[in-house]
């Protein structure tokens, strides 16, 4: 007979997933930025304030060499993000950290500099709207930065004047005119994002008293004052001279539709071409060649209900002495794989790129021939990891990125870019230890394609004591379980003794495109019975108990349990975040709807609405959404609820009672991003699972108030 409780094994070591202070308390390590001499690593570390409250952010310094250990070079309350390296050595960042010369005011991010010689660092520019991303030439002193401007605003003294005047007169109403008017979980508008150069302004103001330190302040051009709200979630890339900005413009079309455009800006003349457009077809600019000429471009397709998207790469010739381009040429394009072009050899002969393989996301070498031939893609590292923020050493001998697995969060390493070993450098924090195994499984679905996964095992599991298994299924849907997550972290819940599957069905990434067109526009067949197929392997070994399963999931992941939870009582409990359960709703509210529409014919989607099917739901289910989630709306949320207490099997009993929960953040988006909130959502999904999988009763955190 089965244990009926979690496989803790007494001499099983405390970990830091057996706390969830403790898991909080991790340093987060993120970015990477490597100084033109490449001497110098910069990333930037989230850690827990003093409170526990949120998360403050800090710039470390690491040694490329690996041979000094990591230390920070920026310490405040509000945090600082985004470092560029300036050719010069110099370090920008953004911070909203008070200026230390003009302390008053409301705080809003400024542009930083932390000098190359080890001064203290200062703000260098500031303005009432902040300041976003900054971008830096790699061969020349240039400059850039992304921040917002008030549509019709004269000149940054009228900008600063408007905002002023709304925030005074508690103005927050925004007037549209095209499509979209929110993302993520912000509101869009009034102002528009624009791209500034940031140079050197005129001489002090008179009158002004002179200082031992003063210097003529920096000043914003407008690059591109027409560009409306077209810049918004573009990618741009600079050119080495930093005379010309690539970059994606959302360009709108008829039926509130849209496509990404390339152009190019020249920085001189604040003139913009257009460089790419065509119909059925989103192009994005990657990274500029060490010489300037060629521009690598990836491409999306356009999506219909019968068709996935295909991403693919090119090269675009841009050096023609106009600025036209002068042809665009495939790269790569037999590799079934989707790529993301991150950095050059300095030399132009190759491009390093990611892709999501078989679990994995490594780096990718791909061989630039002078004339259009058959092009190499050669894999560079090896082991099971997912690797980003790839950036090449001057010598071309090594890259440098951020490493993570399920084994270990994201960490800084140096790749030899001609052996592909990898070496750790000295981090901020060491890895922590986790409280089980790892394993990678598969399953053979009924078509014959393979279904593969991780399972994550507590300690413990074995066939005398089998753990309980929860089927956890990934967001997306286009994408892959293949790196850590602070969000959905399986070893928090193998510290209390489940085993955690991990699969990767009919739609994920890393299997080539025939396997995400297997679930293309069906999302209730191929993905649901890939699904099925999978947790039948896993349940068949004796390490797992079969009699106490549950399945879990957020977003699209969310909508595949809503969908489970009508096809199937096999699970003792379902947990649903931030997900979509009636599609015919779902599509026109959604912040990207002129996307999702294109995926599925009205017809297709009440085929695949899990509403349709709530009076099969037998299982207790725990919902959870945010308020102010844009990408899955809350009204998902709350007609999920009240459909499962007046339709669902387990409806509300004649006292209002019923075993379904709803865990409702007023202030949480797509994610659940506060620190306390996060700590609930863990302990409320840890009680949940007991009471209906263990047969146990665990309290719910006292800060609910019940």
């Amino acid at each position: 007979m089965a244990n009926l409780e979690p496989v803790i094994p007494d001499e099983q070591p405390l970990t830091p997933f057996h706390d969830l202070d403790h898991y909080l308390s991790i340093p987060r390590v993120s970015g990477l930025a490597l100084s033109p001499d490449g001497r110098r690593l910069v990333t930037t570390v989230a850690t827990l304030n003093g409170k526990g409250t949120e998360f403050a952010t800090a710039l470390w310094e690491l040694d490329p060499s690996g041979q000094k250990q990591a230390r920070r070079i920026t310490r405040s309350a509000k945090g600082e993000a985004g470092a560029a390296f300036a050719a010069s050595g110099d370090v920008y960042f953004t911070s909203a950290r008070p200026d230390p010369d003009s302390p008053e005011g409301d705080p809003v991010n400024a542009l930083w500099l932390l000098p190359a010689d080890g001064g203290e660092a200062r703000v260098v520019l500031n303005r009432p709207g902040g300041v976003g991303a900054v971008m830096t030439a790699k061969a020349a002193d240039a400059t850039f930065v992304v921040a917002e401007v008030l549509t019709g605003s004269a000149d940054e003294d009228d900008d600063a004047e408007r905002r002023k005047s709304r925030k005074d007169n508690k103005v927050s109403a925004i007037l549209h005119s095209e499509y979209p008017v929110r993302y993520w979980d912000a509101d869009l508008g009034p102002g528009q994002p624009r791209i500034f150069a940031v140079e050197q302004g005129t001489d002090k103001a008179p009158g002004k008293p002179s200082t031992v330190d003063a210097s003529a302040p920096l000043a914003l051009r407008n690059l591109t004052p027409d560009a409306g709200p077209r810049l918004r979630e573009a990618e741009t890339a600079v050119s080495p001279d930093g005379k010309t900005i690539y970059a994606s413009y959302t360009r709108p079309l008829a039926k509130a539709d849209s496509r990404s455009i390339l152009v190019a800006v020249d920085v001189a003349s604040g003139s913009t071409k257009v460089l790419l457009d065509e119909e059925g077809m989103s192009y994005f600019p990657g990274p500029v060649s060490p010489d300037g000429s060629t521009l690598a471009v990836v491409s999306e397709s356009d999506t219909t209900p019968h068709q996935a998207p295909l991403v693919k790469l090119h090269l675009l010739d841009v050096s023609g002495a106009d600025g036209a381009p002068c042809g665009l040429t495939p790269l790569a394009h037999d590799w079934d794989q989707w790529p993301k072009p991150a950095a050059w050899l300095p030399d132009g002969s190759a491009l390093l790129a990611t892709a999501d393989d078989d679990g994995a996301s490594p780096v990718f070498r791909i061989s630039v021939p002078a004339a259009p031939a058959h092009v190499g893609v050669t894999r560079v590292t090896e082991d099971a990891a997912a690797y980003t923020d790839v950036v090449v050493s001057p010598d071309g001998r090594s890259a440098y990125a951020l490493r993570s697995s399920y084994e270990f969060p994201p960490e800084p390493v140096r790749i030899d870019l001609q052996t592909g070993e990898t070496t750790r450098l000295p981090a901020p924090a060491e890895r922590p230890v986790r409280p089980g195994r790892l394993e990678r499984i598969a399953a053979t679905a009924a078509d014959g394609s393979r279904v593969p996964a991780y399972l994550a095992l507590p300690e413990g599991a074995a066939a005398e004591s089998p753990a309980p298994m929860l089927l956890w299924i990934h967001g997306g849907p286009l994408g892959s379980w293949n790196a850590w997550t602070w969000r959905w972290n399986p070893w928090l819940l193998t510290a209390k003794g489940y085993a955690v599957l991990l699969p990767d069905p009919a739609l994920s990434t890393g299997y080539g495109q025939a396997h995400i067109q297997r679930g293309w526009g069906t999302w209730g067949r191929a993905p649901f019975t890939d699904l099925m197929a999978v947790t039948d392997a896993a349940v068949e070994r004796p390490d797992i108990d079969a009699g106490r399963t549950a399945a879990m999931g957020g977003s699209f992941g969310g909508y595949m349990a809503n969908w489970v939870a009508g096809q199937t009582d096999r699970f003792k409990a379902i947990v649903t975040h931030a997900s979509l359960w009636a599609l015919d709703q779902f599509g026109p509210t959604t912040d990207a709807s002129q996307y999702w529409l294109k995926e599925m014919t009205e017809e297709m989607a009440l085929e695949n609405s899990p509403h349709l099917h709530v009076e099969n739901i037998s299982t207790p289910m725990l919902v959870i959404h945010g308020d102010k989630d844009y990408r899955v709306p809350i009204g998902e949320g709350l007609r999920l609820w009240y459909e499962l207490l007046s339709k669902s099997k387990l409806a509300a009993d004649q006292d209002g009672q019923t075993p379904h929960r709803f865990l409702y953040f007023p202030d949480e988006n797509h994610w659940v991003l506060q620190p306390q909130h996060a700590k609930v959502w863990y302990q409320v999904v840890e009680s949940f699972l007991a009471k209906n999988v263990l047969d146990q009763e665990l309290p719910l955190p006292a800060e609910l108030g019940l």
